[in-house]
């Protein structure tokens, strides 16, 4: 066939399929073509630069931020929303979001963990839909949620209320967050009700949990499973920048340990990166340096967040690019540009 034939006959394809719509079995019968051959002729049109695919971002949708999150830090997926500079208006924004996310990625069977005492996570189980079909699906809390009776309810609602919108078994941590001594901790682990949802840690495929500042929100401080000023301070002089489930780390991902870790009843650090998907959910310039030490711990491989953060946290370089050069480094650079 002729050059010319050939970009005749790729162009009527080409126009048939993306113009006027015509399925590749529709064209077939058209032309008298095999299905081979359109499919052939389709992606030749494209090596041609007949066909030309462009994807129009709508406002509103932030697909380059997102790209580049996963890219830094080697995310499964990132998604950023639109949203106010105001904290509560971020929480119920991603909150939005994540629901959508977890409405439309749920599989069968799963086992989800969500963290207890997170305002965002609040505004993600309040804004889903009742899911239309059964899911088999279990729903652990992976952080202890007994707490002031005047803020518990939220606690459990959390659980509560995802468990209804997926179509799944609850299972409740009946314990604290943070308890008062290592003893304490030992008599709670020691009760069969609270092994039995501790030991469903390990089981976990699906994780959803808020993203602490040291300074606690207003919620986590009011359910009373907080550390003391003192101790606050002591994780700040220990670089402390965040935590996940109350088990904190510093900007670089590195867990800060002390003490208080055994006092903890929560998930770990090192259960939630083998979570098939650990998806964080958090927003807003106080959590800025507590979702950065997040991503680079890779302690989470999803994140919902905003536009705001971020862009933020496209500004600095990886920490690997930041570290000093070690000797052997420099001069092997240095025979490279010889």
């Amino acid at each position: 066939m002729a050059r010319i034939d050939e970009l005749r006959l790729m162009t009527k394809v080409a126009r048939m399929y993306h113009e006027q719509g015509l399925r590749q079995t529709e064209i077939m019968e058209k032309l008298d073509l095999s299905q081979s051959t359109i499919s052939r002729l389709l992606k030749r049109a494209e090596a041609e630069q007949i066909v030309r695919i462009t994807v129009n971002t709508p406002m509103g949708v932030f697909s380059d931020l997102e790209e580049g999150l996963q890219t830094r830090f080697g995310l499964k997926q990132a998604i950023v929303v639109d949203s106010v500079d105001d904290d509560e208006a971020i929480a119920r924004d991603i909150g939005k979001a994540a629901a959508y996310y977890v409405e439309n990625t749920l599989k069968q069977n799963e086992v989800v963990g969500i963290s207890s005492w997170s305002s965002t996570l609040l505004h993600t189980v309040n804004a889903m839909h009742t899911l239309p079909k059964e899911t088999g699906a279990v729903v652990v809390q992976i952080l202890g949620g007994i707490g002031n009776p005047a803020t518990s309810v939220h606690a459990n609602h959390l659980t509560a209320r995802l468990s209804q919108v997926l179509r799944a078994e609850p299972k409740f941590l009946p314990a604290p967050g943070v308890v008062s001594s290592v003893a304490s901790k030992k008599a709670f682990l020691d009760d069969q009700f609270v092994q039995e949802v501790v030991e469903l840690f390990d089981k976990v495929t699906f994780a959803l949990v808020g993203i602490g500042a040291v300074e606690p929100s207003k919620l986590l401080a009011a359910s009373g499973n907080v550390f003391c000023e003192d101790e606050l301070n002591m994780l700040r002089e220990r670089g402390a920048v965040g935590d996940l489930c109350l088990r904190f780390f510093n900007i670089n991902g590195a867990p800060v340990r002390t003490e208080l870790d055994e006092r903890v009843i929560s998930m770990t650090h090192q259960q939630l990166q083998h979570v098939s998907r650990s998806v964080g959910v958090a927003g807003g310039r106080r959590k800025h340096a507590a979702i950065r030490g997040a991503l680079e711990g890779r302690w989470i491989n999803v994140l919902i967040t905003d536009v705001t953060t971020a862009e933020e946290l496209l500004k600095t370089p990886a920490e690997h690019d930041r570290r000093p050069k070690r000797a052997k480094e420099v001069a092997s650079a240095k025979e490279r540009t010889a």
